[in-house]
């Protein structure tokens, strides 16, 4: 049986798909970060796919010569799915020459505070209570989380190029 995966880049007939995916796993078609919505038909990307399976998924914005990841979600765990997209998106930085790759997680979501920790990222920032903005803008965001944990702040890690 063939697992390899696939890399590639989003395309607009995947939208519909994407629309699903952020719909399904983060709780609406927008995710909202610092305050800015991100719609998930303006994000360029990446989707993993194994035996024609869409099983992997990262979106991302580059602004100011900075990629921020807006979301990255593996259908398979501890695959190297999620891996292989993080580092799709690293060799793309390091080819258009950015300064940085970064990211926010809420403070709920500890498993993506190990993941990307143990792949080189730092923690650059906490943001107290910046979810009471988020859910101004998207009201569909719950209170507790992850573990139960309240959901209140806004976490930023990166790495410098």
């Amino acid at each position: 049986m063939n697992t390899e995966i696939i890399i590639r880049t989003i395309e607009n007939s995947d939208r519909q798909w994407i629309k699903s995916i952020f719909n399904e796993f983060w709780g609406g078609d927008i995710i909202i970060t610092k305050g800015f919505i991100h719609s998930f038909n303006d994000l360029d990307g990446f989707i993993a796919t194994s035996n024609n399976e869409k099983v992997g998924l990262i979106t991302y914005k580059i602004t100011d010569k900075e990629l921020e990841i807006v979301s990255l979600n593996s259908f398979r765990e501890n695959k190297g799915i999620g891996s292989s997209l993080v580092d799709t998106i690293m060799t793309l930085a390091r080819k258009q020459k950015l300064k940085r790759v970064w990211l926010l997680t809420t403070n709920d979501n500890v498993d993506a505070l190990k993941f990307y920790q143990k792949r080189n990222f730092t923690l650059k920032n906490i943001y107290p209570d910046a979810i009471k903005l988020s859910r101004k803008l998207k009201r569909s965001i719950p209170l507790i989380g992850n573990y139960g944990i309240p959901i209140r702040d806004e976490i930023e890690l990166e790495i410098i190029l």
